[in-house]
């Protein structure tokens, strides 16, 4: 197998898969808020680096996500762009190194208020699906930052409104 198929991040992406794994991250984020335990940056920061090489395929709790989770909710998958999760990913993997560098380098403070921010965003994704990440990266598409052609279901959402036409205006 190639590596490009390898780092392959899925496109589209169950939208039911990113809100179990923001719940995670959010466990997880508090876990280190509460305990001050420095492994739970490590596991917060690789796990957000894997998921921006290869979606699930590396990450285990976005394999615990989708494979063992998301399968036994009563729910449709609701399927969505790739590239705009691929993005927010690649901000909570920013966001999270720096925060364990800040950790490693005594700098405490940022380590928690890098990780507070986590928490924020996770919590929106998680219980409410407002991805923001997902949001500027729209906004960078809209200014022409992110050509359309990265993601052309991004900039053309007609074939989505058509399909929740379709299936009952939901």
């Amino acid at each position: 197998m190639d590596v490009r198929r390898r780092l392959r991040f899925p496109n589209p992406v169950n939208e039911l898969v990113a809100r179990t794994v923001a719940a995670g991250v959010l466990l997880q984020a508090l876990a280190f808020l509460v305990t001050r335990w420095p492994l739970f940056l490590v596991t917060l920061a690789v796990g957000f680096v894997l998921r921006v090489l290869a979606g699930p395929r590396w990450s285990p709790l976005a394999l615990l996500a989708s494979r063992v989770i998301v399968p036994r909710l009563p729910f449709a998958p609701k399927m969505v762009p790739g590239p705009p999760k691929r993005f927010a990913q690649g901000i909570g993997a920013t966001v999270t190194t720096a925060a364990l560098v800040g950790w490693v380098a005594d700098a405490h403070w940022l380590s928690f208020a890098l990780v507070g921010l986590i928490v924020v965003a996770a919590t929106l994704e998680s219980v409410f699906a407002i991805c923001i990440g997902c949001r500027v990266f729209a906004g960078l598409m809209r200014i022409g930052i992110i050509p359309a052609s990265v993601c052309a279901d991004c900039a053309d959402i007609s074939t989505r409104v058509r399909e929740r036409a379709a299936a009952g205006g939901s």
